[in-house]
Order: C-alpha cells, then structure tokens, then sequence
C-alpha cells in the first residue's frame, strides 16, 4: 500500500494549527469568573473535586493529578458513578468543578441539581455558554472552540485540549497564590529522577562509598593501594587532619609522564591543590552541576569544611539524574 506523505504532513500540521488558534482564544476567557474560582478554591477548607463523563473525565483525572501535585488537594469522581453512590465522596466544604463540551449531557444535568443541593459552590468549565451547565453553576469558564481538528468535527480533540489547558491555568495560579516551591514540590514527587533532583542530598551518595585519603607524606605504592581499593578513582590528600588535595588516576598518569623517578615522590608533590569541594548538605544535582562545569568525575565531600568523603559520576548516572 502505498501513502500520500505529503497529505499525512498536511493532516498533523492542520491538526496542531486548529488547536493553536483555539487557545489564542483562551486568555480571553480568563475573566472575573475565573478569578473568583481560584479565589474559591484558594480559601476553601476542603478539596476540589472534579467531575466530567467521556473524554471530560480522561481531561478531569489529568487535572485532579496536577493540582494533587502543586499543593491543592483534589479528587476525581466520574459524573455517571456519582448519582450511582460515589457523591458520598463530596464533603461540605468541597468545591466541585465539572467539565463538559456541551454542557448538555443527561449525566450531568442529573448530577448538577444534586450538588447544588448539598449547598457545594459548582465551577462549570464549559464549551457552551447557553447551556444548562453554564447557566446553573456558581462560576462559569468558557471553553468554546470554533471546531474540532476532527474533520468531521465530532471527535473531541481540540475542545478537550482547551479544557486541559484552562485546567492548568487553575493550577498555575493556584501555585503561585500558595507560594509553592520546589522544595514544596519535591514532598509530592519523591520516586523518580525528578523527585531525586528536587530532595537528593550530596550525603545520600557519598555516605555510601568509602572514604580515601592519604597522608601528604604517603609513598606511590601507598597512594596506588588506596586509590585501587575503594574503587573512586581518587584519593584525598590530608596534612595534619587538613585537606590539602585530590590525587585521581588522571593525576597519576600525569605524573608517570613526566618523571623518571616517580618511586621518589610523594602524596604531596602529586596531589592537585585546592581540589574542588562540595558540602554533604547541598543537592546531589548540585554537585553534577559543578562535575559538567569543570568537567571531573569525582568530588571531595566536605562537613563544615572537613573532608567527609568523595561523590563520583557514577552515584548520580546510578540515581537516574543523567
């Protein structure tokens, strides 16, 4: 069989063209409704509970996990199971938002009555201004769309990407109302890299390896046992229980270059001075950071200033932040 490349390009780059102009429309939309739903549900004591049926209810999970995320309590609750039992998960202080295209649909209409008659404030979001959704709920956000990126205009796609994206706009401005941060942020988000990135600590890693270090009077063979056996490529170099310098594989190769007699030398005449540090308290992603900007594998560790051990390359690879 054989396909019309050009025309499938067309079809996608059509696609993404009709939701582009759709939401250019949406920060009109953003009006004193709006406002005063993120007012609502800033100061509400309860959760935000999100409702729609079809693909509404796909977009509602999505928004009840981002809000879940960034510091607003929500839950979801399919509109067809709420008449069926599941409204006994709403609580007085509650809000409620359903989301729906048409604001037509006979699972919502037998849902909104109910709700309001718990006395819970209804946030419609909504692509039908007219419609019995829009005109019975507390707050009303406009999601109309002019068509569907469905050529036959029927398949939800760019009214359901409007509503996703009025629901972020709730979350953001949420966010920002509560001064949520990263460190905030990290407390939701604690499996996976970016959780790592946002709560991983220099000492996580390091606490794990050993700790190498030398006298400044320590021989080659001295030095060569201690960077082999603890398997970090490295040593650090003390004088009088003082750190004094780094000595990796790189510096030794170095060294064997250049002398005749390396067998002569010292800890201390092979060591680099000054070596790069890092407190055990600060971000493991900081420290890879600081290995890309000088371009290292290893970093000596430090508690309050006093070598505390070494962070290699391969802790933060085996972490997942690379």
């Amino acid at each position: 069989m054989s396909y019309d490349l050009k025309a499938i390009s067309q079809y996608a780059t059509d696609t993404i063209q009709n939701e582009i102009t759709a939401l250019q429309r949406m920060s009109g939309f953003v009006n004193e409704d709006f406002i005063q739903s993120v007012i609502l549900m800033h100061e509400a004591k309860g959760r935000v509970v999100i409702t729609g049926i079809g693909k509404s209810a796909i977009i509602a999970q999505k928004i009840v996990a981002t809000m879940n995320s960034t510091g607003t309590p929500a839950l979801f609750m399919h509109a067809a199971d709420a008449i069926h039992g599941d409204l006994g998960m709403i609580q007085p202080d509650d809000v409620v938002i359903i989301i729906s295209k048409s604001g037509e649909s006979p699972e919502i209409k037998a849902l909104l009555p109910f709700v309001r008659n718990f006395g819970n404030k209804v946030i419609a979001i909504c692509g039908n201004k007219d419609a019995y959704l829009a005109t019975h709920a507390d707050y009303f956000i406009n999601t109309t769309v002019d068509s569907e990126a469905c050529p036959n205009n029927l398949a939800p796609t760019t009214s359901t990407t409007a509503q996703l994206v009025m629901g972020d706009a709730l979350a953001v401005s949420l966010l920002r109302l509560k001064g949520f941060t990263d460190r905030d942020f990290a407390k939701f988000h604690p499996g996976g890299a970016l959780g790592k990135r946002l709560y991983l600590k220099v000492s996580d890693l390091s606490s794990r390896n050993a700790k190498p270090v030398v006298p400044a009077t320590a021989s080659l063979r001295e030095i060569i046992i201690v960077i082999s056996g603890n398997f970090l490529g490295a040593t650090a170099v003390q004088e009088n229980d003082q750190l004094i310098g780094i000595i990796t594989d790189g510096d030794l190769r170095r060294m064997l270059e250049k002398n005749e007699q390396p067998a002569q030398l010292q800890a201390r005449d092979i060591c680099s001075m000054h070596p790069k540090t890092i407190e055990e308290s600060e971000l493991a992603i900081q420290a890879l950071e600081m290995m890309r900007t000088h371009d290292i594998t290893q970093l000596i560790v430090t508690d309050q200033g006093r070598y505390a051990g070494m962070v290699h390359l391969h802790d933060l690879i085996r972490e997942g932040l690379i």
